[in-house]
């Protein structure tokens, strides 16, 4: 412990306390207590002045924006930390940027490091040498751990056995497989926005019509202490888009639907997760996988539908109709407009001119051509009437 000096104990002993997820939080109790016990350590090695940062429980240390992180550094920056304690060295980050800038800041206003193995003074060479190794090595123990994890779930996700959450209407029977609802209520309600669907053909019709009977449809609803439970209540749009895009309620299993993006926002590794992937790029998909609400073939027919639905999809031909023959009411209304010298509005609510079968078959030939021959087309056959 030679390395501690006066100089050390007369700045402040910073306690740097970390856990990655917030399923840690919840029960990793005992990791928690000994990285608070760092602050008696440091009390018993003589420091007066003990802060304790735990502003980052439950984030990440592989490279995303950690505030109490930021406030260690900048605490280090002003000369007021004398030492950094960490239970270990993947508490502080698991990351090499972040760790070599910790290191670099040490080295600079004399701070040293402290983990349950030993004290370390980045000044020193081989104390450098050290924490540049097990910065290092974190941080390939994080890459490796992950790409443990993602093998292990595409293996369980290629049996079709992978469930992190239960779709509305359906319930776990055992930790791989899952079956509708025996809640007649719940059954029925997802029932509804089928057929309603059916009727329609719009999804934000059928979120209208739910909106206006006031139907209430189940959702899921996550606590400490209760887990998960369905709770009642008026749809969101994204509510009714979920049920009818989603391949569970046709009896198939799907795993890899959408995916995540990775970009650097404000010097930081910034994740976003959520990104659809077309059906060709999902990593498993498992017809017949169990009970539906509809049949497979009526899952691909809505999900035409839906997509014919969507506008704004810029050069793609799907969406609604913006030219053609559909439209010649919009140009007869123009045409009114024009031979009456009145705005289209106002002549929406004049009384309809009448106008001949002759004038609405050349007015309907006329279509092809462009706005201005529909208008004056209707022009001719008005002033001929």
């Amino acid at each position: 412990m030679t390395k501690i000096t006066p100089e050390h104990l007369t700045r402040g002993a910073y306690i740097y306390i970390r856990q990655s997820t917030a399923d840690q939080l919840l029960h990793n109790h005992e990791s928690r207590r000994r990285q608070y016990g760092l602050a008696d350590r440091a009390r018993h090695l003589g420091w007066q002045d003990v802060v304790v940062i735990d502003d980052d429980l439950g984030r990440s240390g592989s490279g995303i924006s950690r505030p109490g992180f930021e406030r260690l550094l900048a605490a280090i920056c002003e000369g007021r930390v004398g030492s950094v304690f960490a239970i270990e060295v993947s508490r502080l980050a698991r990351n090499g940027r972040d760790w070599h800038t910790l290191i670099e800041f040490c080295g600079l206003v004399g701070t040293i490091i402290v983990d349950e193995d030993g004290v370390y003074d980045p000044r020193h060479p081989n104390d450098r040498l050290l924490l540049g190794m097990k910065g290092t090595m974190s941080e390939l123990e994080l890459s490796i751990l992950r790409q443990r994890s993602l093998e292990a779930l595409k293996q369980k996700a290629r049996r079709g056995e992978l469930f992190l959450t239960v779709a509305i209407g359906y319930v776990k029977v055992r930790h791989h497989r899952i079956d509708i609802d025996p809640d007649t209520r719940v059954r029925e309600a997802v029932q509804l926005v089928f057929r309603k669907f059916s009727e329609f053909q719009s999804i934000r019709q059928v979120h209208l019509w739910i909106r206006q009977e006031s139907i209430l449809l189940p959702a899921v609803n996550y606590t400490i202490d209760d887990g998960r439970s369905l709770v009642w209540k008026l749809p969101v749009y994204n509510t009714i888009h979920h049920i009818l895009t989603n391949p569970i309620y046709a009896g198939a299993y799907a795993f890899g639907r959408t995916c995540s993006r990775v970009s650097i926002a404000d010097g930081r590794k910034r994740v976003v997760r959520g990104f659809r992937q077309d059906r060709c790029d999902w990593e498993v998909l498992i017809l017949d996988h169990h009970d539906g609400y509809l049949s497979w073939a009526e899952f691909e027919r809505n999900q035409r539908l839906i997509a014919d639905n969507a506008t704004s999809k810029g050069m793609m031909a799907r969406g609604a109709v913006r030219r053609g023959r559909p439209c010649w009411q919009v140009f007869c209304v123009a045409g009114i407009a024009v031979v009456s010298s009145m705005s289209p509005t106002a002549a929406l609510l004049e009384k309809p001119v009448a106008i001949t079968a002759g004038a609405l078959t050349s007015t309907m030939a006329a279509i092809d051509a462009s706005p201005l021959a529909v208008c004056a087309s209707i022009r001719r056959s008005v002033q001929r009437s």
